[in-house]
């Protein structure tokens, strides 16, 4: 999932290739007069396969409600985009003890917003206090909110197998299979680490075991 300046290269590079590329996000808009927004149409004509909705960056910086989000999810599953929605709590928050609290609002949002479409989305739980500072949350903390997400849409979905939840903090090549392992953790929303092919490559090693 690329800036959305170099999407178009990736459609060169990717086509033919087993490789799917997606947008680091999308609009809220379907139309209309929003300068510099992105569409999903829009994204659909570089042959986007994914779409990041609700990065915790994003929310942060760009002041994204879980309404926000959800309607994104909702714009990039009618273009037939699979959302990657992200879900995570900050330092403070985990530190007050509201980790399950919060992400089981954020994710609750989504699917209310998208109801029977939601077994086409994809899952990521990225723990704001792990992104970039080289923290990761211990195998046993990332799994524990990973068997509440899968609970939470097994509960409303249909088809929950259909589902991938991906970890999404500071997921590396030191750390990548001991957090692949374990049960819900279906795969990794790499950032950082994705800049590194040697890394990068390691990753892709442990989750292909």
């Amino acid at each position: 999932c690329a800036p959305s300046v170099y999407l178009s290269q990736l459609q060169q590079l990717a086509t033919g290739s087993a490789l799917l590329w997606g947008a680091q996000d999308v609009s809220a808009f379907e139309q209309g007069a929003y300068t510099g927004e992105l569409s999903a149409a829009m994204l659909r004509e570089f042959g986007v396969r994914y779409a990041i909705v609700g990065h915790s960056e994003r929310r942060q910086y760009h002041g994204e409600t879980d309404a926000v989000v959800a309607t994104k999810a909702q714009r990039a599953l009618a273009a037939g985009i699979t959302p990657i929605v992200c879900v995570g709590e900050t330092l403070a928050e985990r530190e007050a003890g509201h980790t399950e609290d919060v992400v089981k609002r954020q994710l609750a949002a989504v699917i209310h917003t998208n109801g029977h479409c939601i077994s086409e989305i994809v899952v990521a739980y990225e723990p704001v206090w792990a992104i970039g500072t080289g923290k990761t949350a211990s195998p046993e903390h990332a799994q524990q909110v990973h068997a509440l997400l899968r609970g939470q849409l097994n509960a409303a979905s249909a088809h929950p197998e259909r589902i991938a939840l991906l970890y999404g903090g500071s997921m590396n090549a030191a750390n990548a299979a001991s957090l692949l392992a374990q049960k819900d953790i279906d795969g990794g929303l790499i950032g950082g680490a994705s800049l590194k092919p040697v890394d990068f490559l390691s990753i892709v090693a442990a989750a292909s075991h």
